[in-house]
């Protein structure tokens, strides 16, 4: 026995003895390799600069190779050269130099005024969704794409432009504004305000420099209205940005000091703490958070914290599942690679990253973790959340999937043109929280469709035609078969009208939107949407069943403390 515990000793300190030695040789390989293959590449970049047949276009071959590395990677460590880091900055700080107006190519060429910005240079001189923008300082744009249509409505604040548009519907069809560009701060709160008679409602867009003030005023606004009795945040279609600012606003309800994620790296360098800097604004108000599949990165961050510390109710689907964490690091002739360094932990100790970019399928596509495989934590008061695939919300809400009809409505601008076209007709139209689609204006919309331009996706005539098909080369098609095909093509004929109003209720929110903007901006899409929002209708429910907002979050109860301790399922 003491003979064999010698030897265990001995081996022990042999392999710990070679270990460093053995790492040393392992970096020294890695280095080499490192070493050759850019010798290879640079070598085949060499020969084909040389000798292939046509000229190479070197900035386009290099990017297109350091992409294709990237990629491999994970789809947020990006290269940025200088000409792209504008739409990255913008992201970051929510500011840029331009006319403040949202712009769209559409598939049969031309680039419109989507959504000019309220309070904007594009506003005040005069630019309409629906626009067409034919020429910037002279020049034509008619075979321009939106990039570059963009970086020519950009610019440093306090320069000039000239824009010529040509505006349907109106008789005097061509418009030339002369615009001063100016420092354009992005609204990350475009709307709050009081809904269902006393649900304090923000609607957070993003995760910059200005959310956290923005949110900060918002709530101070509530606690002036003595109406106010619960406030729900919205993050629904928000992907995120700035941890930070989601760390200052989760400080907004719990107490300062309080931990609201940790992010892990390879290095002890990228091993942080975050913590809530200040006191809270609002720390007793019942609050819930609204989360879906477009819910990402920092949004994810503030429900997930909030939902963790059992400080919010969370309604909604399923978030994106986004738990890693990027920085940028400077490169050569201004370029920037923003990489990811660390991934990041929320209050229970779970990591809500969906897809693991270290293990690939055979075909090189990344694998969702199943939800098999996730773990269970717990909240502060004990209840139990999982690992491994987004926030999932404490009361689930289905939202029904666009249908085929209403995608094309969407895709082919139906909606958008008819929203112009009735602008044109309508000078003014009620508030937000009092307009709805007539059977008038709905009415109005189907005679806009024209059936001979209209592209429709005929799923069940296509399915048909190729039933019909296989039947034929299999031997089935006989006189009794097709003339039950033929009844049941006949019973399932689409029929444009028809479709029309068995979609209606979609088509309804769609075209709203699309009216709404012409007249209140984005702040009255929003608010008009509030209307028939069923997910604020279920927070409403919840706090107005007395015991219901506590029991949830199982405030009463003794529960566990938040633990990182897990369980396999």
């Amino acid at each position: 026995m003491k003979k064999t515990i010698r030897n265990i000793a001995l081996a022990t300190l042999a392999l710990a003895l070679l270990a460093p030695a053995a790492l040393g040789q392992q970096k020294q390989n890695d280095h080499a390799a490192i070493i050759r293959n850019l010798d290879i590449f640079n070598s085949i970049y060499r020969e084909l600069n040389t000798f292939y047949v046509d000229t190479l276009d070197a900035q386009k071959s290099i990017e297109t190779a350091i992409n294709a590395m990237l990629n491999e990677i994970d789809p947020y460590t990006e290269y940025i050269p200088a000409k792209d880091q504008d739409d990255f900055m913008v992201i970051s700080t929510g500011e840029y130099g331009g006319i403040g107006s949202y712009i769209q190519e559409r598939r049969e060429g031309g680039v419109y005024i989507s959504g000019p910005y309220e309070g904007s240079p594009a506003a005040r001189a005069g630019l309409k969704c629906g626009d067409r923008i034919i020429m910037i300082d002279g020049d034509s744009t008619t075979n321009w794409k939106s990039d570059k249509v963009s970086s020519h409505l950009k610019g440093q604040a306090s320069t000039q432009l000239q824009v010529t548009v040509v505006r349907p519907y109106d008789p005097d069809s061509i418009k030339t504004f002369n615009i001063t560009r100016e420092k354009i701060k992005m609204n990350p709160v475009e709307y709050y305000g009081v809904t269902r008679g006393d649900m304090g409602y923000i609607n957070l867009n993003t995760f910059s420099e200005q959310s956290a003030d923005a949110v900060k005023q918002a709530i101070l606004a509530f606690q002036q209205n003595p109406d106010v009795k619960s406030i729900v945040l919205d993050l629904r279609g928000n992907g995120g940005g700035l941890l930070e600012a989601a760390v200052k606003i989760v400080g907004f309800f719990v107490p300062k000091g309080t931990e609201v994620l940790q992010t892990k790296g390879r290095t002890t360098e990228n091993l942080k703490i975050y913590k809530t800097p200040d006191k809270p604004i609002a720390p007793d108000i019942p609050l819930a958070v609204l989360i879906d599949g477009g819910s990402a990165s920092a949004a994810e961050i503030t429900a997930g914290a909030l939902q963790d510390l059992d400080r919010a109710v969370v309604l909604g689907s399923r978030s994106y599942g986004k738990g890693l964490v990027q920085a940028t690091r400077p490169l050569p002739f201004d370029g920037i690679l923003k990489v990811t360094i660390a991934k990041y932990y929320i209050p229970s100790g779970r990591l809500i990253q969906e897809i693991d970019y270290s293990q690939r399928n055979a075909d090189g596509t990344a694998t969702r973790v199943p939800d098999s495989l996730t773990n269970v934590f717990y909240t502060a008061h004990g209840r139990e959340v999982r690992d491994g695939g987004g926030i999932t919300p404490d009361i689930k809400i289905d939202y029904p999937e666009m249908s085929r009809l209403v995608y094309n409505i969407v895709r082919d601008n139906w909606a958008f043109d008819y929203a112009t076209k009735y602008a044109s007709q309508h000078a003014t139209v009620p508030a937000p929280r009092d307009f709805d689609i007539t059977d008038e204006i709905f009415n109005d919309f189907k005679q806009f469709i024209d059936p001979n331009r209209f592209e429709y996706d005929k799923v069940c005539e296509t399915g048909i035609k190729n039933l019909r098909k296989v039947a034929e080369a299999e031997g089935y098609m006989n006189d009794s078969t097709r003339l039950e095909f033929d009844r049941l093509e006949q019973l399932l004929k689409h029929n444009l009208d028809q479709d029309l109003d068995t979609h209606r209720k979609e088509i309804a929110e769609l075209l709203k939107s699309e009216i709404m903007k012409r007249y209140y901006y984005e702040r009255g899409v929003i608010e008009n949407s509030l209307n028939a929002d069923e997910t604020l209708d279920k927070a409403h429910e919840v706090f107005a069943t007395p015991g219901e907002f506590e029991k949830i979050l199982n405030l009463n109860g003794k529960g566990k403390a938040a633990s990182t301790k897990k369980t396999k399922k």
